[in-house]
């Protein structure tokens, strides 16, 4: 899922963000919240009408931002405090809160607000606090959810790297019966062979024909790898972001459009790639973009961002289609291997945690 934060896509147009064959991004409840606020979206019916956004779309729940804006924000029994970054002035962001505004953005898929902590935080103790209390604000979102009907409520797994304390956490939200499932609190500076261990653990434990989605994550090796242990769904700013600093990513890795070797080649930014900006401009709704074009107006024009974002989302959505293609004909062991085979040519570059991580479902890197 593409991340459209503010209920836009940064630099893309809904239509453009279509074209790439998305069919479902994500909005952030605690920023919508704030602006342009509860009373808007109930006055326009909803963030598909104010973003003019005809597909699904899903929203977190808020709580990231205890994370990410942890200065800004304090948290107790009863919801979190903010201070908002617009103007400082005070929110409370309760569960039942969070169920309100979801409610009024009208997401397909709303997520419960939960107690978040990055996975490396030090104190044991505080983690199943918010382990112990996601679990309780569940119960709170359950409760107060206006439209179970027409909206989707996911429940998040919480627990660190503590193992145990994520299948007690496993076992708490499978009995709460969402309609999907999320692993939170990862991509939080942790090692990815914890973050496998967690992953695979939680997959383990969780019903085979609910979504799961782990949330935050977005580089090709971490989408591939997790799908192996059984993961589903995944959301991440990174693809988006990584293009507003003028890189392309690829089969081959990411691109660099900004250095001087590409200011004189005129071929597509990706070889072979389906997406508008490469495909060649006589082919109907394609653009013909060329890396001379992205690297002359990556320093200096918007239009480069806006060109690399609309590629970088369609590569991750084409790799998770391909993915999918291959689950469903039973091929994606090699599927899995070719795409490493691509992203790393020489076989003694592939990253460990990916190699072990993948043994343990049966797929060897390096067996032909």
């Amino acid at each position: 899922m593409p991340v459209a934060t503010q209920a836009s896509l940064k630099g893309i147009t809904p239509e453009q963000l279509e074209s790439t064959g998305c069919r479902l991004c994500l909005n952030n409840t605690y920023h919508l919240g704030l602006k342009p606020g509860q009373e808007v979206l109930d006055a326009v019916g909803g963030a598909h009408k104010l973003q003019g956004w005809k597909h699904n779309l899903l929203t977190d729940s808020g709580g990231f931002q205890m994370v990410s804006l942890l200065k800004l924000a304090k948290v107790t029994e009863e919801g979190v405090r903010f201070l908002s970054p617009h103007d400082g002035s005070p929110m409370l962001l309760t569960p039942e809160h969070s169920m309100s505004l979801q409610n009024s953005i009208g997401s397909d898929i709303m997520m419960q607000l939960d107690d978040v902590l990055v996975t490396t935080h030090p104190d044991k103790a505080r983690m199943r606090e918010a382990m112990e209390r996601s679990v309780r604000w569940l119960d709170r979102c359950i409760k107060a959810h206006k439209h179970p009907d027409r909206q989707n409520l996911f429940c998040i797994i919480q627990g660190g790297l503590d193992l145990e304390m994520r299948r007690e956490c496993c076992r708490e939200m499978v009995a709460r019966d969402t309609p999907g499932i999320a692993i939170g609190g990862l991509s939080g500076g942790e090692a990815k062979d914890d973050f496998c261990k967690v992953v695979a653990t939680c997959t383990e434990l969780l019903p085979e024909l609910k979504p799961r989605y782990v949330m935050g994550i977005g580089y090709p090796e971490d989408l591939v790898v997790s799908t192996a242990l059984g993961a589903d769904m995944f959301d991440c700013v990174w693809p988006t972001r990584t293009a507003r600093f003028g890189n392309a990513i690829t089969k081959h890795g990411v691109l660099n459009m900004k250095k001087e070797q590409y200011a004189k080649d005129f071929g597509p930014i990706e070889d072979g790639c389906g997406c508008p900006c490469c495909r060649p401009v006589d082919q109907e709704g394609a653009i013909g973009v060329t890396r001379a074009f992205v690297h002359h107006n990556s320093a200096k024009e918007t239009v480069a961002a806006h060109l690399l974002t609309i590629h970088n989302v369609w590569y991750q959505l084409h790799l998770m289609g391909g993915a999918r293609d291959a689950i469903i004909a039973d091929k994606f062991p090699a599927f899995v291997k070719e795409f490493f085979s691509n992203l790393y040519p020489d076989r003694k570059s592939y990253p460990s945690w990916a190699v072990n991580a993948l043994k343990t479902v049966g797929i060897d890197l390096f067996e032909s």
